[in-house]
């Protein structure tokens, strides 16, 4: 009895058991046509965000743009990007605040992101781990909604203008996005996969990525 509720239980066909968010992006090479669109997109301003993912990377010199979002008039609202030889960066509104990030080692990382248009304070986190923070970057200033948001490409005008030597090459999975600061324990909690939670305004699902140019999907649980 016990042995075949587990072998139920494991079978892979049980449609419960299997999530539509357990899978990755793959972007193998770099090019100016491989993204990811994510169909979501935000619907009012916000004054805070969180933006959570796990990736890996070897290349270089940079891993390139892991995510966009550009909006009418502004390619650059929000942006994470390591681009030729330069630290990692996010961008808000085009201001520019340095990461001290290094993931291009070939091991998944779990990085997030945080900012508030309060006095422009943002956080970066590497593994859990709270690496860099600051303030002043686009103070004041409300993220814009009606964008889009692009995994894999760095947008010179919205939805597109890619450059291949600002793409990211690797894997992607678990793209979230928050639009409120999430707590440094919070953070950790998703990094060592003590809970997982997802965003309000971007949930990483099947559903809600449109994959262009030979991206792959492929099978994925981080925490496993």
């Amino acid at each position: 009895y016990n042995i075949y509720l587990r072998l139920n239980f494991l079978s892979p066909g049980h449609k419960a058991d299997k999530k539509s968010n357990d899978f990755r992006v793959s972007f193998p090479l770099r090019t100016s046509y491989m993204y990811a669109k994510v169909k979501r997109t935000l619907h009012h301003e916000i004054f805070a965000f969180t933006i959570c993912l796990w990736l890996k990377s070897n290349s270089s010199p940079g891993v390139g743009t892991p995510f966009s979002y550009s909006v009418p008039g502004q390619a650059n609202e929000v942006v994470l990007i390591e681009w030729g030889n330069n630290p990692m960066e996010l961008l808000i509104n085009d201001k520019a605040a340095t990461l001290p990030l290094a993931i291009n080692d070939a091991k998944w990382h779990h990085v997030c992101v945080t900012w508030s248009s309060r006095d422009g304070l943002w956080e970066s986190y590497l593994d859990g781990v709270r690496r860099g923070n600051g303030e002043n970057l686009a103070p004041w200033h409300p993220i814009k909604p009606g964008g889009v948001f692009i995994l894999g490409q760095e947008q010179d005008t919205l939805g597109g203008r890619f450059d291949a030597t600002q793409a990211f090459v690797g894997e992607i999975s678990d793209f979230n996005m928050w639009s409120h600061i999430l707590t440094p324990s919070e953070i950790y909690k998703l990094a060592t996969c003590t809970v997982h939670s997802t965003g309000d305004v971007i949930e990483w699902m099947e559903s809600s990525m449109e994959l262009h140019g030979g991206v792959t999907k492929l099978p994925f649980n981080s925490c496993h």
